[in-house]
């Protein structure tokens, strides 16, 4: 008995290496979207005219995917219009930008310049 109780120690110890190595390398990739700050990376969300959410801080390091829902292309695009500089974004489509610097990045779709959003990296 105690030789098959070691066998399934041995294969749930497997298991959970396994599962744990799944999760390191979902998040390795970028996988923590959704808005949630952390991780390595955060992902806004383009629709009905906005950036959702509207204001992110994130540490330094971390990087940023706009993906545009909308059904009309928009882009991303810094106050200073040369820091964050995407191309036209068409439905689906998405663009990351990786923030190496602490510091505020205001940003704006070129196309509908009402549409802002605000990135604070600490």
């Amino acid at each position: 008995m105690s030789g098959k109780l070691n066998r399934m120690r041995i294969g749930l110890g497997c298991a959970a290496v396994l599962v744990a190595g799944v999760l390191a390398a979902t998040y390795a990739n970028g996988a923590r979207l959704k808005g949630a700050p952390g991780g390595t990376g955060t992902q806004v969300k383009i629709d009905n005219f906005t950036f959702a959410p509207n204001a992110l801080t994130i540490p330094v390091g971390t990087t940023v995917q706009w993906v545009n829902r909308d059904d009309i292309p928009h882009t991303v695009v810094s106050d200073d219009k040369t820091t964050i500089r995407s191309k036209a974004l068409d439905t689906d489509d998405n663009f990351s930008y990786t923030f190496t610097k602490a510091g505020t990045y205001s940003y704006f779709c070129s196309i509908h310049p009402k549409m802002t959003g605000k990135v604070v990296v600490q």
